[in-house]
């Protein structure tokens, strides 16, 4: 696909030569002789041009003004400006305005083209990071909160809302595992700091000093073994949004200095001797009920007052049960596709066992158990076998033979393929390392056993195999 350059020249002979210069250099030209010719191509999307080539002062007006207003209506090109009357201010302007460059009548074709050769690449650049960033609004949008409960729709109008205003900070809360990661992301990608960058913290996960430095960055000799400048997580997120996860845990000191710099809108590295202005959006997010740690010295109060401009507070699973029709056909698609699966059939008795689990984990607990079924799956069919929910008798894989029912920990502290890799040494160790016997023991085929033995390094006698 040729890159589209739009000319918008009066002079008709150096409109023509340009155009055709770039057209035998592969660029796809249009040439505009006015500005209301040119709208009237960028306005009606005839065209979308990488990068306009446009003359200053034209006969219906100047090509900075037009500049300006059309950045605000249209997508993202590379402006470069070339006028036989150029004038400091005029230049500064058009800088001001993003313009690319800005030179001088006549200009050498050699070195205009090594100006176009640069925006081209400026351009091309932008653009892909503008798709990608309306690929993850689309991705968080309001909508991708799923479940069609009166909590869930309740949550998605209040986002619908949220993302239409300009908050300074929010509170989020809600047990584990229900999604306050995604609101936080939904509300970033949804506002007008999508461009910005999104910045995640957990304040669990780190220690007080650590998290101190992350925080506020550093100075080099601030403390032992620090050796260089190190750009705080609060400069990162400059213009954009910072994600505190966890805020609960961060310890109280911590929460005074970080107090001050949302006041303040200034934030100075451990070492450093002068403030540095920051604009940021934070949203926090926490299991535990912040207005009561508030109430007893367990989090500052001033600055839960300061986070608690809007609060979003997210249902548990196991009250909003009917978003299991939603959620759990949507994560079998998600990891059939991963994992190059074809679950497709859930039967009454997996619903009826998914219903009736009280869900402590919330939409995490369900996830991992789609997780784990799905790859576990054989067929179409949802294995009922691998629900395996606390407090609920689960069919053993074999039913002939009940030696062979496993039982695993569903407390984390096993990954899916630890589980696989056991629950086929034990298998095959029960049936004296017979393939074909443990094949059938397990619902499935030789070939994908001894598929699974090579992959797991299981050290097997060759005449099992």
């Amino acid at each position: 696909m040729l890159n589209s350059l739009l000319i918008i020249e009066d002079e008709k002979l150096l409109g023509t030569e340009l155009a055709h210069h770039y057209q035998r250099s592969g660029w796809d030209v249009t040439l505009a002789t006015h500005l209301e010719q040119a709208k009237q191509l960028l306005l009606s999307k005839a065209i979308e041009p990488l990068l306009i080539i446009s003359d200053m002062n034209l006969p219906d007006g100047n090509a900075l003004d037009f500049m300006e207003a059309m950045k605000k209506t249209t997508f993202f090109a590379e402006w470069l400006f070339l006028t036989g009357y150029g004038s400091v201010p005029d230049s500064v302007r058009a800088l001001r305005l993003g313009a690319y460059d800005f030179l001088e009548k006549p200009c050498d074709l050699e070195r205009l083209d090594l100006v176009v050769a640069s925006a081209a690449r400026s351009a091309t650049i932008q653009r892909r990071v503008l798709d990608q960033t309306r690929q993850g609004h689309r991705r968080y949008s309001p909508e991708a909160y799923a479940g069609h409960s009166q909590q869930a729709q309740a949550v998605r109008d209040l986002l619908a809302k949220l993302t239409q205003v300009p908050f300074s900070a929010l509170i989020i809360g809600g047990e584990s595992g229900t999604g306050k990661g995604l609101v936080a992301r939904i509300l970033h990608y949804g506002g007008n700091r999508a461009l910005q960058p999104m910045i995640e913290v957990n304040c669990a996960a780190l220690p007080r000093e650590l998290l101190e430095s992350e925080l506020f960055g550093h100075e080099p000799g601030a403390f032992t073994g620090a050796t260089g400048r190190h750009r705080g997580l609060l400069e990162q997120a400059d213009g954009g949004t910072l994600f505190m996860d966890e805020i609960g845990e961060m310890p109280l000191d911590l929460q005074a200095k970080l107090l001050k710099v949302i006041e303040d809108h200034k934030v100075r590295r451990l070492g450093g001797e002068k403030e540095i202005s920051v604009d940021v959006q934070i949203i926090a997010a926490s299991n535990r009920d912040l207005a009561a740690m508030s109430e007893t010295g367990g989090f500052r109060a001033d600055l839960y007052y300061r986070l608690n401009v809007f609060r979003v507070n997210l249902p548990p699973l196991r009250d909003a049960l009917e978003d299991l029709d939603e959620l759990v056909p949507m994560f079998v698609a998600e990891y059939n596709a991963k994992a190059g699966r074809r679950v497709s059939d859930i039967s009454s008795e997996v619903w009826g066992k998914l219903k009736a689990h009280h869900w402590p984990g919330n939409v995490r607990e369900l996830r991992n158990v789609i997780e784990r079924c799905v790859l576990f799956a054989d067929g179409a069919l949802f294995p009922l076998q691998w629900l395996q929910l606390p407090g609920q008798d689960f069919a053993a894989p074999v039913t002939a033979n009940t030696q062979l029912a496993i039982c695993l920990p569903l407390d984390g502290s096993m990954a899916l393929d630890d589980m696989d890799r056991f629950i086929i040494k034990t298998a095959l160790e029960r049936s004296d390392n017979n393939v074909a016997a443990a094949s059938r023991a397990l619902g499935t085929t030789r070939e994908t056993l001894r598929y699974r033995v090579r992959k797991y390094n299981l050290n097997i006698p060759e005449v099992g195999l």
